[in-house]
């Protein structure tokens, strides 16, 4: 018993890679009919060096049901290849994979917005030029002078954006594939690496992953290389961890306190009720002109009646 539950997450792990152009309807007699998580929300870690490539991490399902493969860079099979992610797409009463693949462009994939170049409606995050891949700095963290084949090429964003995981069904997402991204379908295909290989087959095997014990928020979003869940690590943040940052600058809590203070008027009001009191005037006024003027008028007039007779 616990060799098969060994082999069986490995098996799962591998059916969900293989066959990029067949629709995986059930894994192992399993038919998937729970829709898969949203995304988690995460950064993309710094790139490792040139010639890597971003694949996107998206939900695996294994023995014990969904889990986490997170994105990472991956170096291609090839020069000129570019890598189309894997996509859950809803199918005769159930969710079927449809594995990830290399090839010269990138074909559809269920019009799921990954981020990071993969917008659901193609692909920015860069090009090759005469055997050399640039990178779109825009989209992609290149980091300082890892890379120097760069440019910037705004992306804007002629889909819904959301963290939805799957294409078709109940809450899914209403994508078609374009003519260009047909074309790209029906071209060479090459299967993951080794290295991707790998990296999914830990995913399967780490506890952390799963669905049911994250909750959709894993501790390994991301990682740096493939295969590496200790260094270059990255955690999914909160889905809504951006609009409280946003939010807090429009609170009137700093703005309220200065202006309160001013409008109390109490400053104002001291200075301008102490002048206005009559008591320092009030009282020279009163004493000259009552007491010197009475007193000096009185007593000459009294001698000069005695003396003339």
């Amino acid at each position: 018993m616990r060799v098969l539950r060994i082999i069986v997450p490995l098996l799962m792990a591998l059916a969900v890679l293989a066959a990029p152009n067949a629709s995986r309807a059930q894994v192992l007699g399993i038919s998937i009919t729970i829709a898969p998580p949203v995304l988690p929300v995460y950064v993309q870690p710094v790139i490792p060096g040139p010639g890597y490539i971003w694949t996107p991490g998206y939900w695996a399902y294994g023995e014990f049901g969904y889990y986490w493969v997170p994105g990472t860079w991956i170096q291609p099979p090839a020069v000129g290849l570019l890598w189309t992610p894997g996509y859950w797409g809803w199918r005769d009463g159930i969710y079927a994979w449809n594995g990830g693949y290399w090839g010269r462009a990138v074909g559809f994939y269920g019009g799921v917005n990954y981020g990071f170049g993969y917008n659901g409606d193609g692909f920015y995050g860069g090009r090759w030029a005469g055997g050399v891949f640039s990178y779109n700095a825009a989209v992609w963290n290149v980091g300082g002078n890892v890379v120097r084949n760069t440019y910037r090429e705004t992306v804007v964003n002629n889909v819904t954006i959301n963290q939805v995981s799957y294409n078709g069904g109940a809450g899914g997402i209403n994508a078609r594939p374009t003519p260009g991204q047909q074309r790209a379908m029906s071209e060479r295909h090459v299967a993951p690496t080794q290295a991707q290989q790998q990296h999914v087959r830990l995913a399967s095997q780490n506890r952390q992953l799963r669905a049911s014990v994250n909750h959709g928020r894993p501790a390994i979003a991301a990682t740096a290389r493939p295969a590496n869940f200790k260094t270059g690590v990255v955690r999914a943040r909160a889905p809504g961890v951006r609009k409280p940052a946003a939010a807090r600058p429009a609170v009137a809590r700093p703005a309220a306190r200065p202006a309160a203070r001013p409008a109390a008027a109490r400053p104002a009001a001291r200075p301008a009720a102490r002048p206005a009191v009559a008591r320092p005037a009030a009282r020279p006024a009163a004493r000259p002109a009552a007491r010197p003027a009475a007193r000096p008028a009185a007593r000459p007039a009294i001698g000069q009646q005695k003396k003339l007779p």
